[in-house]
């Protein structure tokens, strides 16, 4: 469905009426809903592959529509990033071992609402080095969204995630930022997980974009294998990431994507 609803800041960012959010709550629980049940499957001796085929089956069976498949040429219901893979992970025959970390993220269309979140899965018992990872990465998440209301700016957002990373002896992941998203997949503004406070474009009520911050325990660069796809951590580090979609309110953000059975943590097993 073409994104023609709203206007368009100087920015290109699109400002979506209020009736809007709600087929984004819509789009996003969908997606948190089956993220909710991936918890259950993930464990040592599963394949991505398992995972992925079941996502894909739950979408269907939801009468609803994957992002995802087809989506310039790839063909999975999600992307399964494990250990030092950043981001863009694909599915297939990698079997899950114990203390393996993992992000899932599964983006679905709801009557042409786009619902996008990931978040992080443990197979087995968890090394404290990765469960702080996950801790932090959760963390900044979290800061970055309480810094989601209209007068702030993109610049504020990105510096509560850094600034609280960075203080904690990690780094954030450069390469690959959040993004506008509504009626469309992908679309103004980039969301950056760094920055300076008081920069980029000033946040409006009606704005609808992700946070998606990706961290690393080592340095913040990052390559992309030959897949075209997999992003990695170019010290071979471990990496996490979080992600929800908000939505600018009059006093601050809504997020559409919260996890009805509070399983967005790892922490909840």
């Amino acid at each position: 469905m073409e994104d023609i609803r709203g206007r368009v800041t100087k920015n290109g960012i699109r400002i979506y009426e209020e009736a809007d959010f709600t087929g984004m709550h819509k789009a996003g629980r969908c997606a948190a809903e089956i993220l909710d049940m991936v918890a259950e499957l993930v464990k040592p001796g599963v394949t991505t592959s398992v995972i992925d085929d079941f996502i894909r089956e739950e979408i269907e069976r939801r009468g609803v529509v994957s992002a995802t498949i087809g989506y310039k040429g790839y063909q999975h219901a999600s992307c399964i990033s494990v250990n030092h893979v950043v981001c863009h992970g694909i599915p297939g025959a990698k079997v899950l071992a114990d203390g393996d970390i993992l992000n899932v993220d599964v983006t679905v269309i709801v009557d042409g609402w786009f619902g996008d979140t990931s978040r992080m899965y443990v197979a087995g018992a968890v090394p404290r080095k990765a469960e702080r990872l996950i801790e932090v990465t959760h963390e900044s998440l979290m800061r970055g969204i309480a810094a989601v209301k209209p007068g702030n700016t993109f610049g504020d957002i990105g510096y509560a995630i850094q600034s609280y990373v960075e203080a904690n002896r990690m780094s954030v992941v450069r390469d690959f930022c959040g993004h506008g998203l509504g009626l469309v997949f992908h679309a103004p503004p980039n969301v950056l997980h760094y920055g300076r406070p008081g920069t980029g474009a000033v946040l409006e009520e009606g704005m609808i974009f992700t946070i998606e911050p990706m961290v690393n325990l080592g340095r913040p660069e990052t390559k992309v294998l030959a897949d075209d796809w997999t992003a990695v951590t170019r010290d071979k580090s471990l990496s996490a990431q979080f992600e929800h979609s908000v939505g600018v309110t009059a006093t601050g953000c809504e997020i559409f994507t919260l996890s009805p059975a509070d399983k967005f943590h790892p922490t909840w097993a």
